[in-house]
């Protein structure tokens, strides 16, 4: 009887965990599903007019629920505003709004996530936050300026934040040269691949 409760547990369990990832991996997927709905939308896609028409989809890795991760939060809300430096000489203003922690591959990792100010000049704030970063990938299978991911931002009193690496996305610049994006600060350079989210763009020939 004991044995038999212990694989009822444990397939309780499994089964739990099963509908997890399912969720996460039908989250990515849309994700992804949005992502080239844009690239794909002649008056909202960042890609030249000429790599529009053929255009079949952006390349992603292979969905890696290892690179989800539950970081805990620290937030800075007497951290200054600040100016962060972009390819071009625009300097957008944006404000550190936290520290996140987590473990990824064994190691304790910290990235800074950062919220827009005044992004319409109305006097308000961003309504998510920002995440950009580097990773040992860039300038190999990834874009060599980094890539972004946007988060929500937690309801007050949250000391976590899930960061889910399978939906970074890549700057602009990395399809269309007439963009001004932000360049990940140092602070968020990880000395690990992140093959995980998007890859790099292949201009069509």
């Amino acid at each position: 009887m004991k044995f038999t409760y212990f694989y009822l547990i444990s397939f309780l369990i499994s089964l739990g965990c099963g509908k997890q990832q399912n969720a996460h991996l039908s989250e990515v997927q849309d994700f992804r599903y949005q992502l080239n709905l844009l690239f794909a939308d002649t008056e909202r896609s960042p890609l030249k007019k000429s790599a529009i028409k053929t255009f079949k989809g952006l390349s992603f890795f292979e969905f890696n629920p290892a690179f989800r991760v539950e970081a805990v939060l620290k937030l800075t809300p007497d951290a200054p505003v600040f100016e962060m430096k972009t390819t071009t000489e625009r300097l957008p203003l944006y404000k550190k709004y936290a520290e996140a922690s987590f473990v990824l591959a064994g190691r304790e990792r910290r990235l800074n996530l950062f919220q827009l100010q005044d992004p319409l000049s109305t006097g308000t704030e961003a309504p998510h936050l920002f995440l950009p970063f580097n990773d040992l990938s860039n300038g190999k299978s990834t874009y060599g300026g980094g890539r972004y991911m946007n988060l929500p931002i937690p309801p007050a009193g949250s000391t976590h934040i899930t960061i889910d690496f399978n939906q970074s996305y890549n700057p602009y610049c990395a399809y269309n040269e007439k963009y001004s994006c932000p360049i990940p600060p140092v602070a968020n350079n990880l000395d690990i691949n992140i093959l995980a989210g998007i890859k790099a763009y292949k201009k069509p020939q």
